[in-house]
């Protein structure tokens, strides 16, 4: 059975309960993992925990923690935890987030995200491997500590979301797993080029390395409200996010829609900007439509050689196009 995953959808008004009922419908049909976001919203290690306690085999991933959040000895602290408590099915995703959200949210200076990142996930991994953490970083400096408890896996998967070439040759040094995002399904492969080299850097194989893109993601007999809500998202990250998704679209194929989103974005007209997302740009970074051109466009992912498509839901999309995505694409489908 071929692995897809789902990003838990992140309403303001989402209840505990509904999230439950998507993990739990999600295990049943034959999900391999769920995501957890944070950014600014609840937290990811609070519902994993609900989750854990839901839940009795898919696996339970942070999608993303940002590095700038928490010190790595708590990540990992947490994260070897709800290892037990979910009976190892964590994922640990790991990013560095921008300046935006890490400056004006957080109020820490984005220093180092590179760096900070590496740090990071050297010392989660010698923790969560029950090692004695004596660490001399350009960041972290540890001594002498050592987890109180032994994980009941060491292994716990860390994986690294990355889209410029610089972090995602990091991950392919260290990390279990590349998460992409905004990356157009035709610049994977140039993208994953960075991740080759990477792992060949140090010594990897890049079969180890689990790649799981997040894909927007909107099945619906409606396809004009999907495609609405699919190019507002679209807008928002490469007009409203910084620069970081304006330049990876643009790096890949789409510099004149980038450019004119942006504008428009800039201006405050965001239905212009919306609307700047053309259609060729739609289909190139997400999947929407019929259940048959959806599977299609998984089939697509699958030959750039994805390992994990993960299916995340617009912020605008109903719960009815929520269910139906789960339900239409659903590994046992």
């Amino acid at each position: 059975m071929h692995k897809i995953g789902i990003v838990t959808p992140y309403w303001s008004d989402i209840t505990m309960e509904e999230l439950v009922e998507y993990a739990q419908l999600s295990e049943e049909l034959g999900y391999d993992s769920i995501w957890i976001p944070e950014m600014w919203g609840r937290d990811a290690f609070s519902l994993i925990g609900l989750l854990a306690g839901n839940t009795a085999k898919i696996k339970l991933a942070t999608g993303i923690i940002s590095v700038f959040s928490r010190t790595p000895a708590i990540i990992a602290q947490t994260a070897g935890t709800l290892d037990e408590i979910s009976d190892g099915r964590i994922m640990l995703g790991l990013g560095t987030s921008g300046p935006i959200v890490i400056e004006n949210w957080h109020g820490i200076k984005y220093d180092k995200p590179l760096q900070r990142t590496r740090e990071y996930v050297e010392i989660i991994k010698m923790a969560l491997n029950f090692e004695r953490v004596n660490y001399e970083g350009d960041i972290f400096k540890l001594n002498n500590f050592k987890l109180q408890f032994k994980p009941i896996r060491s292994e716990i998967p860390v994986l690294v979301a990355a889209i410029g070439p610089k972090n995602t040759f990091l991950a392919g040094e260290v990390a279990d797993g590349w998460i992409p995002f905004l990356i157009p399904l035709e610049g994977l492969k140039d993208a994953r080029r960075h991740l080759v080299e990477g792992a060949k850097s140090a010594g990897r194989d890049i079969g180890e390395i689990n790649i799981c893109p997040y894909i927007p993601s909107a099945v619906s007999s409606d396809e004009e409200s999907s495609k609405k809500a699919l190019k507002e998202h679209i807008a928002y990250y490469v007009g409203g996010m910084g620069t970081y998704y304006y330049n990876t679209v643009s790096r890949h194929g789409f510099q004149d829609e980038a450019a004119q989103i942006l504008q428009a974005w800039k201006t405050g007209d965001r239905s212009k900007a919306c609307a700047c997302v053309s259609d060729r740009m739609l289909d190139s970074l997400s999947i929407w439509g019929s259940v048959e051109k959806c599977k299609e466009l998984i089939e697509n992912y699958r030959a750039r050689s994805v390992d994990t498509p993960i299916l995340l839901f617009p912020p605008k999309a109903t719960r009815r196009v929520v269910r139906d995505t789960i339900e239409s694409l659903s590994p046992c489908s």
